[in-house]
């Protein structure tokens, strides 16, 4: 079961903290989350079937203007999100691009929010369009949508738990 607005509203002191606008953020179907910091990327990351061969490439910070706002030129940037999010046991959470930067042609990728998860998350922010994209600092850029798990499970335990909060 897909959790809609009633029920976020019941989770909504447990499920995040650093919201900018919490009314304004909880949508019908899934609560949106907002941009706090854009990195490029510097360099090449690795990945193999271990964890033991995950390497993460280098990134830098861009600064948003003095009028709160960043040009991206097309490509593909890391998104670090002012929420940080508590998944419940009993759930977990995709997260999908706010039409709005569809139809900029940009978008936003993510992996699954595991059940347990508490961190603060970041996802992939690709701009495709060749004339490039305009993020305003706290923009809405991604909706989670939160799915209601037949039983309760163990629990994120990975290396992300509790990151950047």
């Amino acid at each position: 079961m897909i959790l809609g607005k009633t029920e976020l509203t019941k989770l909504l002191d447990g499920l995040s903290s650093g919201a900018v606008d919490v009314k304004e953020q909880l949508q019908v179907n899934g609560f949106e989350l907002t941009a706090g910091k854009v990195e490029c990327f510097e360099g090449a990351g690795s990945l193999g079937f271990s964890n033991d061969d995950r390497a993460l490439p280098a990134t830098r910070p861009l600064e948003w203007g003095k009028d709160g706002w960043l040009t991206l030129p097309q490509g593909c940037y890391k998104v670090i999100f002012n929420e940080i999010v508590s998944i419940p046991r009993d759930a977990c959470a995709i997260g999908l691009p706010r039409s709005s930067l569809l139809r900029m042609g940009a978008s936003i990728h993510t992996a699954v929010w595991d059940a347990g998860y508490r961190g603060r998350s970041e996802a992939l922010l690709v701009v495709y369009n060749k004339d490039g994209f305009r993020i305003k600092k706290d923009a809405r850029v991604l909706q989670l949508v939160f799915m209601r798990l037949e039983s309760g499970q163990e629990g994120y335990k990975g290396r992300y738990m509790g990151e950047n909060i």
